[in-house]
Order: C-alpha cells, then sequence, then structure tokens
C-alpha cells in the first residue's frame, strides 16, 4: 500500500485533527529528519487545518477546538502535531488546560518541541536569508550558491529552489530542506528566501 492508502486507513478516510473529509491531503510534520517520514512523521489533513499549520498568522484559534478529541489520539505523529497547536495557541487559555492532560512520550515530546511551538517569541531563534529576510518553516528558498551535500557525492546547484523549510531551533544558522529526494541541512547565508515574484 501507499503512504496515502496507510494514512487513509489509519484516520478513517478523515482529517486526523479537526475529523473533516474535505480535500484531504498528507501532511509531512517537519523537520522530516526527526519524524523520520512515512507513517511516523506524517499525518492525514484538510485543507483548514494544513494552511494555519504552517502560517501561524492565519490560525483560527476556534477552529482549533477539535484538538480535545484528536489529543486521545493512539498515533504519535498526531499527537505531536496536537501538542504543537496547543502550545502556539497557549494564551487562549483553553489550551492550557488540554496540554496539562496530554499524555507525551519523551521521544515524541523532544520532537514536538523542534518546532519552537512552545517558546514565547522572546525566546525564539530567528533565521534569516543572506539579505536579512526572516525565515519561517514552510518557507521557500532558492539556493545562491553550489552547494556539496555532506556525506554524498551530490552537489546541490545554485539556483536550485527548496521548499517547505523547517528551522533548527537551537541554531539561526541551520534550516533543512529537500533537494531532490534528499533531505539536507542547509547554512541560511547560502539562501534566498522566495517571494510569490519569484
Amino acid at each position: 500500500m501507499t503512504l496515502r492508502q496507510d494514512l487513509e486507513v489509519r484516520s478513517g478516510n478523515k482529517c486526523e485533527l479537526c475529523a473533516s473529509v474535505e480535500t484531504l491531503s498528507i501532511y509531512e510534520i517537519q523537520p522530516v529528519t526527526t519524524g523520520g517520514g512515512g507513517m511516523d512523521g506524517s499525518i492525514l489533513a484538510c485543507q483548514t487545518c494544513i494552511p494555519q499549520l504552517d502560517h501561524s498568522e492565519v490560525t483560527d484559534a476556534n477552529h482549533w477546538r477539535c484538538l480535545n478529541e484528536a489529543m486521545w489520539s493512539e498515533y504519535s505523529p498526531v499527537k505531536v502535531v496536537v501538542w504543537r497547536m496547543l502550545s502556539r495557541l497557549r494564551n487562549e487559555g483553553w489550551p492550557k488546560d488540554l496540554l496539562e492532560m496530554l499524555y507525551m512520550e519523551d521521544n515524541d515530546l523532544r520532537f514536538a518541541k523542534e518546532s519552537g511551538d512552545h517558546l514565547d517569541e522572546s525566546e525564539k531563534i530567528i533565521h534569516r536569508d543572506i539579505n536579512g529576510a526572516i525565515l519561517q518553516a514552510g518557507d521557500s528558498v532558492v539556493l545562491v550558491k553550489d552547494l556539496k551535500v555532506k556525506g554524498s557525492s551530490m552537489v546541490a546547484k545554485q539556483g536550485t529552489a527548496v521548499r517547505r523549510i523547517s528551522l533548527d531551533h537551537e541554531n539561526a544558522k541551520y534550516i533543512e530542506g529537500k533537494v531532490g529526494p534528499t533531505q539536507i541541512v542547509i547554512i541560511t547565508d547560502y539562501v534566498k528566501k522566495m517571494t510569490s515574484k519569484d
């Protein structure tokens, strides 16, 4: 079976966060290097949830009251995403109660914390591209020089687009993204953020 089919079976053909059956897609939890991809690092989610997962500025707090149900999922990837969203929304009040009830294995909690959603703005590490533009998880960037990929003979060429990056929340100079099928770590000095005009 394909990953999509496996996720459809696991979820019962519903969004694993809000239980919607409309326009479902695979959502890969960042960073892929920690989550491992596949069933352990992906969920099936709808087009209402996915944009809000990637872009906190479009978050509709009321939509996420559905996490009251999703938090009891037996599947680690679902719990990781639930924990991240509840942490991001903790200033609303009600998510704090759910966070206190949510049980997480140590490895899952470590993975969940890699998003930095539990940190206050003043504690967050800011990633900037070569021009000083702020990079956020889910952004797309372009390589501004050829980069040798550590541990392989591959060279990522200048001008290569890297989509849906994830951020290293301990080092402002590191981001992760896929070049072809390979997930790599990239230094922010060698990328330029793509805009809607690019």
